[in-house]
């Protein structure tokens, strides 16, 4: 009896079980749905913020960035001196020539020089007449920052052994700052053969332009990046470092790791590019095309045939417009100016003389020339002769203060013995 209890007792429970298995069933099968569906939402809501972080860091662009060598309490102030440098301007243009032939003046390039065939070569020739040793650096501007770093030291130490004198650096955009990172890097080596560093338009502490076509973490950077790959390194057989080394982020690596030396003569110089109309029409000269002698015929027994040389043709692209283009767009976005690359901020070295000219001008005025000159204003080459002039005033009066230091240090010791 017990036996036949128990069995329909099981037999009870198995068909409450099977009415129930319905239920049971629809009840998992919802929580499944209910777990699937919230980690499809949590991975649309990663995907979402993902996305917006994306939009935030394409919109901010470089806002951060810009100016921040200004932010740094440990970095030395600059001091202005332009009007200084107007002065011996002046001087120059009017046939007053103070650089001495006791150094070696050498010029840096800046990026895609190599493409460039005019580079510096009418500051090198104006130097030249005035029975200077000047030399433009043979480097490979596409290359990387500390790459050029090692080729500058040994071309300078091979001047320095050459013609036993110190050198004297002008770097212009990318050139200034390879010139800046051989002397911190290599300070030891080259700080009793180099006299003094003079920058002109040159990304010291970044460029917005390079940050925001390779900064990580926006939108399409991936895409971005493949193409300037391929312009950089297949077609203009370049290092895509070059580029990178001058966004925000591998400059303040780089500084903090190589500061230059406190005390070294250096001075900056940064312009602002016109944004007037006319500015778009102006064309500028970036080489020359040489034409070859076509042979003449012969007419009536006379011989057309002269000794002609050959012709060139100035090449002209409108690059006053590109520059003019881009420092809108920055001024519109970051409400900074800038000569069309660098941003005036980020062109100062801490504790550097700063040279801050109203002259409007773009950042390829220092190589090319334009189809629309004024007469009375004055040149590339005179305004690096009167940069470097300021620079060995600079270095003389950082010579002096050394030299007082160490007399009254001198003084001192004596007056304890």
């Amino acid at each position: 009896m017990a036996d036949a209890g128990d069995s329909e007792v099981g037999l009870a429970l198995s068909l409450l079980q099977g009415l129930f298995y319905p239920v049971t069933y629809a009840q998992q099968l919802g929580f499944s749905i209910l777990r699937s569906w919230q980690d499809r939402l949590f991975q649309r809501k990663e995907h979402l913020q993902r996305i917006y972080k994306r939009v935030q860091s394409t919109l901010r662009g470089s806002v951060d960035d810009i100016g921040w060598l200004q932010r740094v309490p440990e970095f030395p102030p600059v001091e202005e001196r332009t009007e200084r440098f107007v002065q011996l301007l002046g001087l120059v243009s009017n046939g007053i020539h103070k650089l001495p032939n006791s150094f070696v003046y050498l010029l840096i390039p800046g990026l895609f020089s190599n493409h460039s065939p005019l580079y510096f070569v009418d500051t090198k020739k104006h130097f030249s007449k005035l029975g200077l040793t000047c030399h433009i650096a043979k480097i490979h501007s596409e290359a990387s920052v500390e790459t050029n770093a090692l080729v500058l030291k040994n071309y300078i130490e091979e001047l320095y052994w050459g013609c036993g004198k110190k050198v004297l650096l002008l770097g212009h955009s990318k050139g200034g700052v390879d010139a800046a990172a051989a002397i911190s890097k290599y300070w030891t080596d080259l700080k009793e053969k180099v006299a003094g560093l003079v920058v002109i338009q040159s990304p010291y502490g970044g460029s917005p332009i390079a940050s925001d076509i390779l900064r990580e973490g926006q939108i399409a950077d991936t895409e971005t990046r493949r193409v300037m790959e391929l312009l950089i390194c297949k077609i203009i057989k370049g290092d895509i470092r070059s580029l990178d080394d001058l966004t925000y982020d591998k400059r303040k690596d780089f500084l903090a790791k190589h500061p230059l030396p406190l005390g070294f003569p250096t001075v900056s110089f940064h312009t602002e590019v016109s944004i007037a109309p006319e500015v778009l029409s102006t064309m500028s000269y970036i080489a020359h095309a040489e034409l070859p002698w076509l042979p003449l015929p012969t007419i009536d027994g006379v011989d057309l045939q002269e000794p002609v040389s050959a012709k060139k043709l100035n090449v002209i692209a409108p690059l006053a417009a590109a520059m003019a283009l881009s420092s809108f767009h920055l001024e519109l976005r970051y409400r900074e100016k800038s000569d069309g690359l660098v941003v005036r901020k980020d062109a100062e070295i801490p504790g550097s003389i700063v040279v801050r000219p109203d002259r409007k001008l773009d950042h390829a005025w220092m190589v090319y020339s334009q189809s629309r000159k004024d007469i009375k204003c004055s040149d590339a080459s005179q305004m690096c002769e009167a940069l470097l002039t300021l620079l060995l005033e600079v270095g003389q009066e950082s010579y002096n203060l050394e030299e007082s230091q160490s007399s009254m240090e001198t003084h001192s010791k004596e007056a304890s013995t």
